[in-house]
């Protein structure tokens, strides 16, 4: 299935650089199980980020948003 991931995270530390807020907004095809699995994984684990982005040390508020993409909606998204 096709998805979109919007991650949005404030008050981050990154390289020892304080910034106020960043966004990522990207789509990929993933298997319904690896959803569930990164969707608990994103849950569960306090320090998810700071352990898989190379320099980021802190992030104050974070939020993952997880929207399925139809076919019709592909056609209609321009990045």
């Amino acid at each position: 299935m096709k998805v979109k991931f919007v991650l949005t995270m404030d008050n981050l530390v990154v390289n020892d650089n304080e910034i106020d807020q960043v966004i990522l907004n990207w789509q990929s095809e993933i298997e319904q199980d690896e959803l569930m699995a990164l969707s608990q994984k994103w849950i569960t684990s306090k320090n998810f980020l700071t352990k898989r982005m190379e320099g980021l040390t802190k992030v104050g508020e974070s939020s993952l948003t997880i929207e399925p993409l139809d076919v019709e909606e592909e056609k209609d998204v321009h990045w």
